[in-house]
């Protein structure tokens, strides 16, 4: 049976393996900062892209690069041409689901379920979506 240390190590490995995209409706700050002190590697939308790039053309470059997104944005789960895109990109992420959250909250929630996200989205292949309840729960959509 391995050790808490072992597992921990193993953890940490994990989370160093990802680098989380927070899409332009996340923001660029506190939802960052709070990730990347909870250890998390960490880029924003308007770091590479124009804040009104088309979700079809970023879509594939976040792909690409291997990055997991994190957005807010419920289209890529009901717009056609959006979800196209996601999936044959093959790109990992996560919709956060619940309305009127501010930065610091939604950076609580990122925080909070943050293992969650490390333990769906490490070392598997795409596409891969999930929502995240201001709650924390999970539910699987691909």
């Amino acid at each position: 049976m391995p050790s808490d240390a072992s597992a921990a190590s193993r953890d940490v490995a994990r989370l160093a393996s990802l680098t989380f995209f927070l899409d332009h409706q996340i923001g660029r700050f506190q939802v960052a900062a709070a990730l990347r002190r909870a250890g998390a590697r960490v880029e924003v939308h308007l770091d590479h892209f124009a804040g009104d790039t088309p979700d079809t053309e970023w879509i594939p470059e976040v792909a690409r690069r291997d990055w997991v997104l994190i957005t807010k944005d419920q289209n890529i789960r009901r717009n056609p041409l959006e979800r196209a895109a996601y999936e044959s990109a093959k790109l990992r992420g996560f919709i956060v689901t619940g309305k009127d959250m501010t930065g610091e909250e939604l950076g609580q929630v990122l925080t909070r379920c943050l293992r969650g996200m490390v333990r769906r989205a490490a070392g598997r292949p795409g596409p891969i979506l999930f929502t995240i309840s201001r709650t924390g729960v999970f539910s699987k959509l691909l």
